[in-house]
């Protein structure tokens, strides 16, 4: 096997996840369940099937629990050892073996650029993906993950998840346009971060799925603070695109918003039903 073009995804996961509160008071809201996996552990599962081993986490205070997670808990495996329970622990000792596991601590929340520019120190220079875990992707073939490493080996530019989402909806997003160059890939030339419904440029979505050229990070750097006065990972692509180096993709599968209620309780039954196996 060749060796893997895009090796570490960053996670950022310092948000407060208010949209659970007060479940989300104690518990991260990337360890919130779908059926019996936190949202994290799906998202690092879709970096490994793309062949990327280094997971760097962006954290803070408070969400000790991502890291306990990925690590050995000796008093459980001992109490468990040997009785039909501790298939239960294969998938999760799957990953621990296969991945490696890098942290660090966002001092202040400003945005998801600058939590992206928080995890430069655990990436280096090199292209990366980036994963939010309250966007739980599923498909029936290649993950999203997969599919973009896949148009990354030929394009090698950043590239952004791309979905169709109700013109009503699209102050929820950053929302892009540009010009198709093949069916379902778009050269991005303008992004706007959550804009009004008369005032996006299309209804295409970005959802928390990036492939990253690392000359990001001095973009970031440069960008001043945009919508909520916070550092915009939009607004860094756009100066990418603006030199043609974005594409959106609009990926095979499907994806649940479980940074809401309904969305999370839309995903925890179709995983139930179609993914979940006792």
């Amino acid at each position: 096997m060749s060796e893997a073009l895009i090796k570490k995804c960053l996670f950022p996961a310092a948000g407060y996840g208010t949209r659970f509160l007060p479940a989300t008071k104690s518990m991260p809201k990337e360890m919130l369940p779908v059926v019996n996996k936190p949202l994290i552990q799906y998202g690092v599962e879709e970096a490994l099937d793309a062949v990327m081993t280094g997971m760097a986490i962006v954290t803070v205070r408070g969400k000790r629990s991502i890291e306990d997670h990925f690590y050995i808990n000796y008093e459980l495996e001992d109490q468990i050892a040997g009785s039909d329970k501790e298939s239960y622990l294969k998938e999760i000792r799957r990953i621990m073996n296969q991945a490696v596991f890098s942290y660090t601590r966002q001092i202040e929340m400003k945005g998801l650029g600058h939590a992206i520019l928080t995890g430069e120190t655990l990436i280096g220079d090199q292209p990366f993906a980036v994963v939010l875990a309250d966007d739980l992707c599923y498909s029936t073939d290649k993950g999203v993950l997969s599919q973009m490493v896949e148009l990354y080996k030929y394009y090698r530019c950043s590239i952004v998840a791309i979905e169709e989402v109700p013109r009503n909806e699209t102050n929820k997003y950053g929302v892009i346009a540009g010009d198709e160059i093949s069916p379902g890939l778009i050269r991005i030339t303008n992004m706007v971060e959550k804009p009004k419904p008369e005032e996006a440029p299309s209804n295409l979505a970005i959802i928390g799925r990036y492939i990253l050229t690392p000359d990001i990070f001095d973009i970031i750097r440069q960008t001043p603070p945009g919508r909520n006065n916070e550092v915009q990972i939009t607004d860094a692509l756009l100066v990418q695109a603006k030199q043609g180096r974005v594409l959106g993709y609009k990926f095979k599968g499907r994806r649940f918003d479980c940074g809401s209620v309904p969305g999370f309780m839309e995903a925890t039954r179709f995983f139930f039903d179609n993914v979940y196996q006792d």
